[in-house]
């Protein structure tokens, strides 16, 4: 059983990537801002020490498994979600707040019911397991009523991190695309959420909208006998986290405009649409919680036009939480963006490599899903020539993983030109796989 100490809070620093030379009349300005936090969490993969059992480890979570009646073909996939949340259950660290809910057309309490949640301890986890067992599949699909139910019960713990894992095997056809719209737009703030469909009769756009709405992860378990590894993996990446609500503070001088930031690893997730003001010129874009880890995030501004030989700072990147009083804790990192006019074409043209590395990463992930999409509607020529482009932008950039799904769906010919043909049968389960993990990308080789 993992028994997971509560680390130390992580320290934030700032790095900043960017070719600060414009030529005379330029005005855009890129930078690839890497954040990363260390002395907390869990370092590399490895486990901090026990500590003492407590209710003040600062977590609280949800887990929502899918009991609607199509868990039940084949019976074993039940079975395997059963065991998945158990496998979850004892990955919980001691003091950590939990309830486990089950959901249909309705979200039912499982335990420890009450409208409260448990405390973590070997106890409880064993209550909870046997709680599990009794679990049936039976009813319809209704997730925002799930999301619902767990922000209630994740509210009524005072604790700094509350996450949700959420696991569903079907369409959401027992409520509105606008409930659960409403209901992601309730909860988005309030907790974050890890979301998986389990085997092929699920929705990918529903399950991707879910996590990205709250700030988590999004992945497919097309074996529903890799429920309890994924599972396991999801809440020992939650246990790692210690600083929830932390936002990029992005500050721009008069005359700036901010045209997009984008997380761009590990996964791409747009940000500009999330913004809240900050005071004059300053605006919060959300991060989410973070334990030991390194994200990637491409800010570009449009700056006024300047004569050859000035320099202006063009935006300052720092790391803030905000606090209940409406003030912001500023979590002492910061990154500087610059814009440099110059004559020397040759410092002026010449692209990051960071920068573009990203931007060759975002294309292919929007590529990947017009492509698929155009598919599904039936345009082959237009879905070759798409699939084809991000063969070649994930040869490019060496995304391997991504090179690999996507030879499921197409032949190559040639990877370096994007040449391929569509395969004329492809597994449900590889188109849904690809389109799932298409916004997943490589890091930039430093």
């Amino acid at each position: 059983m993992a028994n997971f100490s509560k680390p130390s809070v992580p320290r934030f620093s700032v790095d900043v990537y960017q070719n600060e030379y414009l030529p005379e009349g330029g005005r855009e300005v890129n930078a690839i801002v890497t954040v990363t936090s260390t002395g907390g969490g869990t370092l590399a993969g490895a486990t901090a020490a026990p500590r003492p059992a407590g209710p003040d480890a600062g977590a609280a979570v949800a887990l929502m498994v899918d009991c609607s009646g199509s868990m039940d073909y084949p019976p074993t996939k039940m079975r395997n979600a059963r065991d998945a949340t158990a496998a979850a259950v004892d990955t919980l660290r001691d003091g950590v707040h939990f309830a486990v809910i089950g959901g249909t057309h309705v979200a039912k309490e499982v335990y420890p019911g009450g409208g409260r949640l448990a405390v973590a301890d070997a106890g409880t986890r064993e209550q909870a397991k046997q709680a599990l067992r009794r679990l049936s599949a039976g009813g319809g699909t209704a997730i925002g009523t799930w999301l619902r139910l767990a922000d209630r019960l994740l509210s009524s713990a005072d604790v700094a991190i509350r996450h949700g894992i959420l696991l569903t095997d079907g369409r959401n056809e027992h409520e509105s695309p606008e409930d659960l719209k409403a209901a992601l737009d309730a909860c988005a703030g309030r907790f974050t959420c890890d979301a998986r469909g389990v085997g092929t009769d699920w929705e990918v756009k529903e399950v991707t909208s879910i996590a990205s709405a709250l700030l988590g992860s999004a992945d497919i378990v097309a074996d529903p006998a890799g429920l309890a590894a994924d599972f396991t993996r999801m809440m020992e990446t939650a246990m790692g986290k210690e600083v929830a609500d932390v936002a990029l503070r992005v500050w721009t001088p008069v005359g700036t405009t901010i045209r997009f930031v984008k997380q761009v690893a590990p996964t791409v997730e747009e940000l500009t649409g999330r913004r809240t003001e900050a005071g004059p010129r300053a605006g919060d874009y959300p991060t989410g919680s973070w334990g030991d880890e390194s994200r990637d995030y491409h800010v570009c501004v449009e700056v006024p036009a300047a004569g050859l030989g000035q320099e202006m700072l063009a935006a300052r990147v720092s790391l803030i939480v905000p606090q209940p009083d409406g003030s912001a804790q500023n979590l002492g990192a910061q990154g500087l963006v610059r814009a440099v006019w110059t004559d020397d074409m040759t410092a002026s043209t010449s692209i990051n490599p960071q920068v573009a590395h990203y931007t060759g990463q975002a294309e292919l992930a929007q590529a990947i899903q017009e492509g698929l999409d155009l598919r599904k509607a039936g345009d082959i020529d237009g879905a070759t020539a798409k699939l084809g482009r991000a063969v070649q932008l994930a040869g490019a950039s060496g995304n391997a993983d991504t090179a690999k799904l996507l030879a499921k769906v197409v032949d190559v010919v040639d990877a370096a030109t994007g040449t391929v043909r569509l395969k004329a049968k492809v597994a449900e389960a590889d188109e849904m796989t690809l389109e799932t993990r298409s916004t997943k990308t490589v890091r930039v080789k430093k």
